[in-house]
């Protein structure tokens, strides 16, 4: 038999694999030094209390005849995906819940979604660029372009009219620079997307954090419905990290190719995807009510705060960066001329803290750096002022 060769043009280690290694290996030779942990972005805050509550009542469904549930429709029950409609609105989005798939999170639809599409097409991104995007689509065999994103654009790389491209994945606000598009820079995109028959895959995967007047849906740009797909997920919204629930959202309309795209999303689901639990559906239904959207919000506010904390000190240091404001992340130019690998080890080995090398990302993440507002507020004001002590050295 043989493998899948496609495997031999990725990276040898997936990014956050190494970083892991990295940290163990330090960790067991240095077993006396407490080690704060800035990099991989998981949340640290407990679920929001109606999130658990919803958790327990479903699971207790499942204990009791009258009230069992089994296979859930493949696209979702209906009261989930009203759940994500109304919450829509609340930001002036409009969306059907017929639109609405409900899934296990944005990551698995990133890498999954390219199931529907033809290996032929040439997929674009912008570099950098969070990894799913790249490696889900090295595996397929597609052709890969890179957009670039820089300090001259303010890591928001636009699209250029002289290059054809048929999937665009973007993420706004941006893992890894923490970057968001404006309105008019969403605008361009969908034109390009519009005039060149190309479909975009849009991660809103951090529209919670935005706090400005940036797009928090592709869907409330002009244009979008006939050359978007959404993708997002609860798990930054509401700590659903280990929980598990998102969603994908194309518009009816939506075609290529003579093709719908809803029903071809759905035809692929319903053959490889048996649905989200009736427990972890109950909880996302009810975190995305009046209530449980209060709750959220205050675990994100706390996410903030600590991103203030970072950004105040960088702003300090006079070190550039993006970020901290529509997002958790603060993407930095590592200081005094430092690669992304030299300076995660020198912050590990001298600080004690732990970020995310921007090579990782791409090459234009070469000599940058990504830190997360996600940990403990204790931890993240020691990280600091260890940082702080380090670079005014």
């Amino acid at each position: 038999m043989k493998v899948n060769r496609n495997f031999d043009n990725l990276v040898p280690n997936y990014l956050f694999a190494e970083i892991a290694k990295r940290v163990n290996e330090y960790c067991s030779a240095n077993p006396d030094k407490k080690v704060i942990k800035l990099g991989i972005g998981d949340v640290t805050l407990p679920l929001p209390k109606i999130a658990v509550e919803a958790l327990k009542k479903g699971a207790n469904d499942l204990g009791n005849k009258e009230t069992f549930k089994g296979y859930p429709d493949y696209e979702g029950y209906e009261f989930v995906r009203k759940a994500v409609s109304d919450y829509y609105n609340t930001f002036g989005v409009k969306v059907d819940p017929s639109e609405i798939l409900i899934t296990d999170g944005a990551k698995s639809d990133s890498g999954n979604i390219g199931d529907i599409f033809d290996k032929d097409n040439t997929v674009l991104v912008t570099d950098p660029v969070y990894p799913v995007y790249v490696d889900s689509n090295i595996m397929a065999g597609r052709k890969i372009i890179y957009a670039d994103s820089n300090e001259s654009n303010g890591f928001c790389a636009m699209p250029n009219e002289d290059v054809k491209a048929d999937i665009i994945y973007l993420c706004s606000p941006n893992n890894p620079t923490g970057s968001a598009y404006s309105y008019d820079q969403l605008k361009t995109w969908v034109d390009y997307a519009n005039k060149n028959d190309a479909i975009i895959i849009f991660d809103a995967a951090y529209e919670a954090f935005i706090t400005d007047d940036s797009p928090r849906s592709i869907f409330a740009v002009e244009g979008a419905r006939t050359c978007a797909i959404e993708l997002c997920s609860l798990s930054k919204t509401a700590g659903f990290t280990g929980t598990r629930c998102g969603y994908t959202i194309i518009p009816k309309e939506l075609e290529r190719d003579g093709k719908n795209i809803y029903k071809l999303w759905y035809r692929r689901e319903a053959t490889k995807f048996n649905g989200v639990s009736w427990p972890v559906q109950c909880a996302a239904a009810a975190v995305l009510s009046e209530e449980g959207q209060k709750e959220f919000k205050e675990n994100i506010s706390y996410y903030q705060e600590n991103a203030k904390i970072i950004a105040s000190a960088m702003d300090e240091l006079g070190i550039y960066y993006t970020g901290g404001k529509n997002s958790p992340y603060i993407w930095l130019k590592c200081p005094n001329g430092m690669g992304s690998w030299e300076f995660f080890d020198y912050l590990l080995e001298n600080a004690n803290v732990v970020g995310t090398p921007g090579e990782g990302f791409g090459k234009n993440g070469e000599g940058y750096f990504r830190l997360t507002s996600f940990g403990d507020r204790e931890n993240t004001i020691e990280a600091v002022r260890r940082i702080k002590e380090l670079l005014s050295k």
